[in-house]
């Protein structure tokens, strides 16, 4: 855990969120600024700066937060059309640097997104 962490105070439930999900290793709830009708964030609940300080030691981490992110679309009936999203640095819109992908959908979502 990173003390000055906004997504590690609301693991630590110093901050509260509405949980989507949650395992031993992830935790997903909803965007308190959604860019769609379903905008949920999954997370580590380790702390982990951002995709690319990913390694070969968080394979099982990352495809866990897939099958999180599989589920929550499933069980928002968007599970055919939605966009996981993980933005890596400041310059690609990164503001919070906890590793997080976005599950959004529920609308028709355009391409290119940024």
């Amino acid at each position: 855990m990173s003390e000055d962490c906004l997504f590690c105070k609301i693991v630590a439930g110093e901050i509260p969120s509405e949980q989507v999900a949650s395992t031993d290793d992830v935790y997903a709830f909803r965007d308190i600024n959604p860019a769609a009708p379903t905008h949920v964030l999954v997370i580590p609940k380790e702390h982990i700066a951002s995709a690319a300080d990913l390694g070969s030691r968080h394979g099982a981490l990352v495809a866990e937060i897939f099958e999180v992110a599989r589920r929550i679309a499933q069980n928002e009936g968007i599970g055919d059309a939605y966009r996981l999203v993980s933005n890596v640095g400041a310059g690609a819109g990164q503001s919070v640097f906890h590793l997080h992908f976005h599950v959004i959908g529920g609308r028709e979502l355009s391409w290119p997104p940024g």
